[in-house]
């Protein structure tokens, strides 16, 4: 059996890469789509049990929210996330750095970490990289995220540099966590890896030196953070071509947060390994479905009597048995079954393209099926 944290590159045409990547709980194929699994499941009604019918190898949950509700203390209690939500694959967790962002206006940032007013119930909270170590221990997560900060964009180059040069130090007090808490078996699983996270906002010549930097510390994985937060698609594509360059060709890579089914071909031909975005569980939730063709909204009038599947060219348990009419019917019966169904079509459409694309570098015509679907997938029908 390979070494944990090991990845082998398989196949690579271009930039684009076609990967293998061991973890404790099983091999991650890449280029991967990460599940959004935000409270230890997925929004919309579906279990573990879905996501293997799916296809979903790797699971992604949140370190910020499991630690506010029910708390890491009581899911290590209960034998860690992989035996508190039943999923016997890889898990991801994020640091909490994103959400602590997203709570901007209830925090307040020093070196030491940052103070933040929980969204639950309003009690005051502290994170820094320690604490979002030990909380990732707690969980026991295959791969944990570093403790970083997602500044907005745009924001001043001086900020911005500075939050890069403090997001560096949390790393390496990250990387000690880490150490330490294998050392004294302080996770619930022992082959716990860690990733670290590269920002910058869009200035590349930051982005270059953090991402030199913090290849340096010789982590498993590494990833592009603090994008898709208010950039254009140009400047996204742009900063990770800077950075893609300073990464190491024998580490995973992966770019958080993002997104369209665009997106994660300009990315995977860029060089990325890793995927994950809320996107398709959320446009299920509203209606808006995945296609060959582009997106649909199911609600509009003329599916009403359309006899069809969501997509006719699509494998997934829903397109199999239920039409468009039924779905439309459900979600203007607002019955919960309407989300269940859409956000299982999703996923699996988003699961089953990230198979094409490894099918299409292993036989060298991933750039065919780019040119394919490239501004066909993210138009509204």
């Amino acid at each position: 059996m390979p070494e944990i944290g090991s990845f082998e590159l398989i196949a690579t045409e271009g930039n684009a890469r076609r990967g293998r990547f061991q973890t404790a709980h099983g091999v991650v194929e890449t280029p991967v789509f990460m599940n959004v699994a935000t409270q230890a499941a997925i929004k919309g009604a579906l279990s573990s049990e879905d996501l293997q019918r799916l296809n979903c190898q790797i699971a992604l949950c949140n370190t910020y929210h499991l630690h506010v509700r029910p708390g890491d203390e009581l899911i290590r209690e209960l034998g860690g996330l992989h035996r508190f939500m039943q999923w016997s694959g890889p898990i991801l967790t994020d640091s909490g750095g994103f959400q602590i962002f997203s709570l901007a206006k209830l925090r307040k940032i020093r070196e030491e970490g940052v103070s933040f007013h929980s969204h639950v119930d309003g009690r005051i909270l502290f994170m820094g990289p320690e604490e979002s170590m030990r909380v990732q221990a707690h969980l026991g997560s295959d791969i944990a995220m570093a403790f970083d900060e997602c500044v907005k964009i745009p924001s001043p180059k001086k900020y911005v540099e500075e939050s890069a040069e403090r997001t560096y130090r949390w790393l390496v007090r990250s990387k000690n966590a880490w150490k330490e808490n294998c050392l004294h078996q302080v996770s619930v699983n022992p082959g716990q890896l860690l990733f670290g996270i590269n920002q910058g906002a869009i200035f590349t010549d930051i982005r270059r030196e953090h991402m030199r930097k913090i290849a340096e510390l010789d982590l498993p994985g590494y990833a592009i953070g603090g994008l898709a937060v208010g950039e254009t698609h140009r400047e996204m594509y742009d900063t990770i071509e800077a950075v893609q360059e300073e990464m190491p060709v024998n580490k995973p890579r992966y770019l958080m947060g993002v997104g369209t089914p665009s997106n994660i071909l300009e990315g995977v031909a860029r060089g990325v390994d890793f995927f994950d975005c809320v996107m398709p569980a959320r446009n299920g939730r509203h209606g808006h479905l995945f296609t060959k063709l582009g997106i649909l909204n199911i609600k509009n009038e003329k599916y009403a009597k359309d006899d069809t599947a969501i997509d006719p060219t699509c494998q997934c348990p829903i397109c199999q048995r239920y039409s468009r009419a039924y779905l439309r019917h459900l979600f203007k019966a607002q019955e919960m079954l309407a989300l269940r169904l859409a956000v299982s079509h999703n996923l699996y459409f988003y699961n089953n393209m990230m198979q094409e694309i490894r099918s299409a570098l292993e036989i060298g015509c991933f750039s065919a099926y780019r040119k394919k679907y490239t501004g066909i997938l993210d138009n509204r029908i």
